[in-house]
């Protein structure tokens, strides 16, 4: 989850999108003071003014709703190196729509397995992985799409380990890489800057490999 840079002031009724907020203090120009608590608002009927493309997503129950994009990366399981980046509206389905999108334009087309955490255990998103050539290794939901024969190898069990790897690349790019609090408003712009992140994360990754490595004994 990536905080958009708009204010929730700023989340107006879709009705009222073309029209300028309220100054309801001060001269015209001045940040008007809204009040918006116990009014229900929603995607379906709000949007920002100064970014419309971000909505109004929370990270888990009871947490604090803000406006916000979705961004995914997809890493391989040896070294932990991002191999592909995407950034989405804030949606319940983003994160599968994401899956599709980066399976689809992989390079080649060689057979890999995927870990991935429940929200991915659906039937369109293990057909979305057996389509692009991908054995889903998904963490399992009560009613799981995965079959018995795939999770109990133990491919199903390293790729329940690795995937958590992915939270190191994510708080790294958060913290280090300036993208908590997002910058740039809109797509077109947050997707450059999204993956330059990630290319910064890998030549950090790199070094310390190569650091790893240049330590151990032959």
């Amino acid at each position: 989850m990536l905080e958009a840079s708009a204010s929730l002031k700023g989340f107006i009724p879709r009705e009222s999108e073309d029209q300028d907020p309220p100054d309801s203090d001060g001269p015209s120009g001045r940040n008007a003071d809204v009040n918006f608590h116990g009014k229900k608002r929603s995607n379906e009927t709000h949007v920002s003014k100064v970014d419309p493309e971000s909505r109004l997503a929370k990270k888990g129950k009871g947490k604090e709703a803000k406006l916000s994009y979705g961004g995914h990366l997809m890493t391989e399981n040896r070294n932990g190196v991002i191999v592909d980046t995407e950034v989405t509206t804030a949606t319940g389905t983003a994160e599968r729509e994401a899956t599709a999108l980066m399976l689809e334009r992989r390079p080649n087309k060689k057979r890999i397995t995927l870990g991935a955490d429940k929200n991915y255990d659906t039937r369109d998103c293990n057909k979305t992985c057996r389509k692009n050539n991908c054995t889903p290794h998904f963490a399992c939901r009560a009613n799981t799409s995965l079959a018995a024969r795939t999770t109990r190898h133990e491919g199903y069990a390293i790729s329940q380990r690795k995937r958590k790897r992915i939270e190191e690349c994510n708080g790294w790019m958060k913290d280090i890489g300036l993208l908590r609090k997002l910058r740039h408003r809109g797509l077109s712009r947050i997707k450059p800057m999204y993956t330059l992140g990630a290319i910064g994360y890998n030549i950090v990754r790199f070094c310390n490999i190569e650091a790893f490595w240049e330590a151990e004994p032959v």
